[in-house]
């Protein structure tokens, strides 16, 4: 081999060598347990509420309508206003419903006066009162005497055979003339009953067309303008009630028991942060949805002032007569990881991650369902960090919660 060749063998052997080479680590020096903070598992006796989330509605919303054809004269409220009941909303042209009515008023004054009765409401207490069938009776009457006497004028041969003929025809055509003449007149008194009504039912539509509010109530939607031709069922306003308003919420099926009708219910809104507002339960759903698994409450709010508008997003509390032994953890000593609630409990200086079955809220404690046990101590600080197995020093959970003595 020849001096470079040398060469290069060598310096190959150099570059592997230091290719092979391995830096020096320093071990980190140990840095002790994680000072975490500590609180109680505690149980306590509670009395259970119900919070739920939902939407305020009207207590009433109603769609007033024309009841008859005619053209808008008058529109007197518009969005928002405060209206009160028997307030005029609409007026319609009533030109139209006056001469009807005083066409069928002229009626009904005929045929009283062909009964002799003087005021609309009067009725006639027997048909023989009247003045055609009185008429009709006196004829038959007369004509009924003069068929008597001219029978025993014959039967004593002074009267001819003709005249008793003659008065004998114009009895009986009379007593035909009575007996249709009280038909007629009984005729005459479903007239004036038909007759009456009409007139009622015209005055009513006389009436309809001044549109009239039916309650107290707001103005959620003008839907007419002045000139506007309406037919009958057009729809003019939308009117809403508001004092009381009603909340409407969905709660778990479990709690059915623990509700009733009476009970009082805290509410709050985002738009009032610092207000509370208090309602009562007044309607309870007898079914639940079968896809929530939640059955409807209704709560009425006292609103005088209007400032709880329907659609809004609500919050409720209801206090119940249920009282339970609820184990209790501070809500800040659960940690959602990987879809699960856990907790770290600490024995003897070691951490013990447990996934535990959260029940309600009570302030700033959380029920432990399952998974951890009154009188064990669990982690509220350094969560992240903790895990099975880690080593802490634990120091006293100054924040109020479960960790105050036990009842």
């Amino acid at each position: 081999m020849n001096s470079y060749g040398y060469f290069l063998l060598s310096f190959g052997a150099l570059v592997i060598a230091a290719c092979n080479r391995q830096p020096t680590v320093q071990a980190k020096p140990d840095s002790g347990p994680i000072k975490v903070r500590v609180a109680a598992v505690v149980t306590k006796q509670l009395q259970r509420d119900v919070e739920a989330v939902g939407s305020l509605f009207p207590y009433e919303e109603v769609i007033i309508s024309s009841e008859i054809d005619g053209r808008v004269e008058q529109v007197k409220a518009d969005l928002g206003d405060r209206v009160t009941q028997g307030e005029i909303l609409v007026q319609v042209s009533d030109e139209e419903q006056r001469y009807l009515l005083a066409q069928h008023e002229a009626q009904l004054r005929q045929s009283l006066e062909r009964l002799g009765l003087k005021n609309e409401n009067d009725k006639v207490k027997d048909i023989k009162e009247t003045p055609e069938v009185r008429r009709a009776q006196a004829d038959l009457f007369e004509a009924e005497q003069h068929y008597k006497r001219m029978r025993r004028l014959v039967e004593q041969s002074i009267g001819s055979r003709q005249d008793l003929d003659q008065a004998q025809a114009r009895y009986q055509a009379l007593l035909a003339a009575y007996d249709t003449t009280l038909n007629q007149t009984r005729n005459l008194i479903q007239e004036v009953e038909r007759t009456r009504a009409m007139v009622d039912l015209q005055r009513k539509k006389l009436r309809d067309t001044t549109i009239r509010a039916p309650f107290v109530a707001f103005v959620k939607e003008r839907q007419v303008n002045a000139g506007q031709y309406v037919r009958a069922n057009t729809p003019v306003f939308t009117l809403v009630k508001t004092d009381p308003i009603r909340l409407r919420i969905e709660v778990p099926e479990r709690m059915a028991p623990w509700l009733k009708v009476g009970q009082l219910a805290d509410v709050s809104l985002e738009a009032f942060p610092r207000r509370k507002f208090q309602g009562k339960i007044w309607r309870i759903s007898p079914t639940v949805e079968q896809s929530k698994r939640t059955f409807v409450v209704e709560a009425l709010i006292s609103n005088p002032a209007g400032d709880l508008k329907p659609g809004s997003y609500a919050k409720a509390r209801v206090r119940t007569d249920k009282f339970d032994r609820i184990t209790l953890a501070p809500a800040r000593a659960v940690y959602y990881v990987f879809g699960a609630n856990k907790i770290y409990v600490v024995r003897n200086g070691i951490i013990d991650a447990r996934e535990v079955k959260l029940g309600d809220r009570f302030g700033p404690d959380v029920e432990i369902a399952e998974g951890a046990s009154a009188g064990e101590q669990v982690a509220t600080t350094q969560l992240a960090r903790l895990d099975t197995g880690v080593k802490v020093e634990s120091l006293p959970d100054t924040a109020e919660g479960a960790a105050k003595k036990a009842d």
